[in-house]
């Protein structure tokens, strides 16, 4: 039986962010059955899809550590609308095959924001001024390396 998000009890909250954090073991068990690729193998080829369709700003963040939900995160920018929906097509399209993973995706219809969801990478694409808006980056990076990052716009 798979774990869900509704059957696992919060156990503390992440002192980074103060979001509510489960077992890690319970969250993420049935996405990690036995994969063939590693965490780092699947953002490498994350990086390379969006790297390949012209994305920009290209961020990733560890949250080893961090995060139950995830082990890394990939924050990006498409010009338009129509590249944040192609970005995002293409990056599911090529983890299927090249992983045989089936990705959840949220929000490709409007093409604002897109976010992705591979188990071990949460990707998300954004349309610059949305990105701006929501800063994302500031509420995951480090302080260090957030603050060493020039102003987008």
């Amino acid at each position: 039986m798979r774990a869900t998000a509704e059957d696992v009890v919060l156990s503390h909250s992440d002192p980074t962010t103060g979001l509510p954090v489960g077992p890690r073991d319970a969250l993420r068990a049935d996405r990690r059955a036995a994969p063939d690729f590693s965490p780092e193998q699947l953002l490498a080829a994350v990086l390379a899809s969006v790297d390949d369709d012209k994305a920009e700003d290209i961020v990733q963040i560890d949250l080893r550590g961090r995060s139950d939900v995830a082990d890394y995160m990939v924050i990006c920018s498409g010009r338009s609308s129509r590249q944040v929906a192609a970005i995002s097509e293409k990056l599911a399209d090529r983890l299927k095959e090249q992983f045989r993973l089936s990705v959840k995706m949220e929000g490709k219809e409007t093409g604002d924001w897109v976010l992705i969801d591979t188990g071990d990478v949460i990707v998300h694409v954004f349309r610059p001024e949305v990105r701006d808006f929501y800063q994302l980056e500031k509420m995951w990076m480090p302080a260090d390396q957030a603050a060493a990052r020039p102003a987008q716009g």
